[in-house]
């Protein structure tokens, strides 16, 4: 069951001008559900995107970097975006890009768009081959029902073993504007992201400049999906996608050091946190939501380095399941993270505000039944205090149950 996850009500995502999405049914893995879907944005809107740094990369993200890379060379602007469930089209050597391209260019064709506007985008399991015919006939029928208020038939078309749909939207004032936002994730295991199966799309109203788009995304990231992980597991899927209509009465935005740019980028990476944050509370078997915070460090690299060896290991996040405070395996992540000059006499531990260990050592107060108390909870934080300089990193993570063991043993059956 989900983490606390949030009750999300399809009527109040927001349409995003400029921006209408279709589903359909093709029976790409398993029948009788949303399984690919077609984002359509109007011309003039710019599109950015960052991807998996996973070197076995899925044919769909090779196309999709091709495509973006034709645009900052100053060819036509991206037209439309489609995605499909069931299948990664990972794995499959050429003719995987062989489906990747012909998917572009029938979608084109029925667009009426060239297939360098179109991105492709795949989900599900890897080394199979993809039913790009069955793709290709569900293209009609999601071009022909999109609407700009399918936001939520959208989160569950890209949807694998999450258990629930992804959304989120707002609106936001900048100098007197009003900029609507609405994004869809999807991801459940195989979750973390180095960028940035993970897939994350978010569209606003506002104008912005190709340049200034393609910095915004990675900043974006970098602060929302890459500070997520459920498994410690790069998928060879992941991409994150913004697009910006071009719609609202903002006045484009043409630099980063603009106090509109600075506004955007807040709100934008407020909302790409809170869909990450969806993919960690919707973790394959996940009971608990964990907050993990480092700081003192002497760079920000450093702390997430840390933070990640920390939910990274099997050790701690089944202690987490049981609320057993088997605390020392926290101690140890730190240890082994690989900050090879790290003075571990300085380091503070922290479960929410019990102090575990000071100095190193464990603290004189502290009680195992103050770090179960902690640790029942369905979300807490551990807090590391490297007391070694003033940079600190946030990760977001869940536990490991038995569930996820069944999850993942089950995929392909």
């Amino acid at each position: 069951m989900a983490v606390n996850f949030p009750s999300i009500d399809p009527a109040q995502l927001h349409p995003v001008a400029g921006v209408k999405l279709g589903w359909a049914e093709a029976n790409i893995r398993k029948p009788n559900r949303k399984d690919v879907l077609v984002i359509s944005v109007d011309e003039g809107a710019t599109v950015a995107g960052v991807f998996t740094l996973n070197r076995f990369c899925a044919a769909p993200v090779t196309v999709c970097r091709e495509h973006l890379e034709k645009v900052r060379a100053g060819g036509k602007g991206i037209r439309a975006l489609v995605v499909n469930t069931g299948n990664a089209n990972a794995g499959t050597g050429e003719p995987g890009m062989v489906a990747a391209r012909e998917t572009c260019d029938e979608l084109a064709r029925l667009a009426g768009i060239e297939p360098q506007q179109v991105l492709p985008f795949s989900t599900g399991v890897i080394l199979e081959p993809l039913p790009v015919d069955r793709l290709k006939a569900g293209l009609p029928a999601a071009l022909a029902n999109r609407q700009a208020a399918h936001w939520y038939d959208a989160a569950q078309a890209i949807m694998t073993t999450d258990t629930l749909p992804k959304a989120v939207s707002r609106q936001v004032k900048i100098d007197g504007h009003t900029v609507t936002m609405t994004g869809i994730s999807k991801g459940a295991g195989m979750i973390k992201p180095n960028m940035a199966t993970m897939l994350g799309f978010l569209a606003f109203d506002a104008n912005v400049a190709q340049p200034v788009l393609d910095e915004l995304v990675k900043q974006v990231a970098d602060r929302s999906f890459n500070c997520v992980t459920i498994d410690g597991d790069t998928s060879t899927n992941d991409s994150f996608i913004l697009i910006a209509s071009g719609k609202s009465s903002l006045p484009a935005i043409t630099s980063t050091d603009s106090p509109a740019y600075a506004a955007l980028r807040d709100a934008v990476t407020e909302t790409a946190q809170t869909l990450s944050q969806l993919i960690v509370r919707d973790g394959e078997g996940a009971t608990k939501f964990m907050t993990v915070q480092v700081e003192g460090g002497s760079s920000v690299a450093e702390c997430r380095q840390i933070a990640y060896a920390i939910c990274h290991s099997p050790l701690v996040k089944t202690a987490f399941y049981a609320s057993d405070p088997n605390l020392g395996r926290i101690l140890a992540a730190i240890g082994y993270a690989g900050v090879n000059d790290l003075d571990v006499d300085k380091i503070d531990l922290y479960l929410d505000d019990v102090l575990v260990a000071k100095s190193g050592a464990r603290h004189p107060a502290y009680r195992d039944e103050l770090g179960v108390a902690a640790m029942r909870k369905p979300e807490f934080t551990v807090r590391v205090v490297l007391n070694r300089g003033k940079a600190d990193a946030t990760v977001w993570t869940c536990d490991f149950s038995f569930d996820y063991v069944k999850i993942n043993a089950e995929y392909r059956t």
